[in-house]
């Protein structure tokens, strides 16, 4: 079985598309809501900003919103070197942001949000029953009104010829959150670690929108949902110096969601940074 885009149109859409997340932790949408002039927009606005300065005006804040330097950039667990890539945290409308780029941010993060609902919404009506009964509240409610969710605005620059050698443009890793949403970058590289063990690539035409399973949904539906292992390798030669940006929508609960008799979303989190490091 291969992993293939659903036709957001068709009538069977949300049964494909949860039969994906079920045997991939991964689903890709094809003909989805979200305007693609919108996100081809916001690409080539942010690559103009992490090319420029003036990022280092908006260096992160205590409240993790803002500009992180490569220098800071996230190591994986398990890993003993940073991912090669910057990133800026949005965390909310009012959050620290460069005014031309806000508008385009929330208007996105509106659009993706609301497609998450009716997303979190097909996998409830798609779970099986002694599945469906574990959720202490529907999927779609549960990221109602969060401030936790972020949407991450990922540049991983250009090859240098300095990087380490087993540096990887994001190491394997899997996502805290309970669902993410992902336009299909500018270039390619994601890829997502198969049952058998086999790293798969994901379809990245553009138009594509990408939305996998975090671990606080596989938490929920006690592992009927995978949250599954991926990665972003780095370039080949031939495009080691195009810059690759990327936009991620990380779905949070609200924080006194009840995930499971174990946790609460806030629990989980906690725990989770702990491990990471971040606390």
């Amino acid at each position: 079985m291969n992993l293939q885009a659903v036709d957001y149109l068709v009538p069977n859409a949300a049964a494909s598309f949860v039969e994906s997340l079920r045997e991939f932790g991964f689903g890709v949408l094809k003909n989805h809501p979200i305007r693609q002039e919108s996100v081809h927009a916001i690409y080539q606005n942010w690559l103009s900003f992490f090319q420029s300065p003036e990022k280092y005006e908006y260096r992160f804040r205590p409240t993790f919103d803002g500009y992180f330097p490569p220098e800071v950039s996230e190591t994986a667990k398990g890993c003993a070197v940073r991912d090669i890539k910057e990133y800026f945290h949005f965390y909310h409308p009012w959050g620290i942001c460069p005014e031309a780029l806000r508008s385009e941010l929330i208007t996105y993060r509106q659009a993706a949000n609301s497609l998450a609902e009716e997303l979190l919404g097909w996998i409830e009506a798609y779970s099986p029953p002694e599945v469906a009964i574990l959720y202490h509240e529907p999927l779609s409610h549960m990221i109602q009104g969060s401030d936790q969710t972020l949407l991450r605005v990922l540049h991983y620059p250009p090859f240098q010829g300095s990087e380490p050698s087993h540096a990887l443009r994001a190491a394997a890793h899997e996502d805290i959150n309970l669902l993410t949403i992902l336009p299909a970058a500018n270039e390619p590289g994601l890829q997502v670690l198969t049952k058998a063990g086999e790293w798969l690539d994901v379809p990245c035409d553009f138009g594509y929108l990408i939305v996998n399973i975090g671990d606080m949904l596989q938490e929920a539906s006690d592992g009927y949902f995978p949250s599954t292992t991926h990665r972003v390798i780095n370039p080949p030669p031939n495009a080691a110096n195009v810059s690759r940006i990327s936009l991620p929508l990380f779905l949070h609960p609200r924080p006194e969601v009840v995930l499971s008799d174990r946790y609460t979303a806030d629990s989980y989190l906690q725990e989770r940074l702990r491990e990471l490091g971040f606390k």
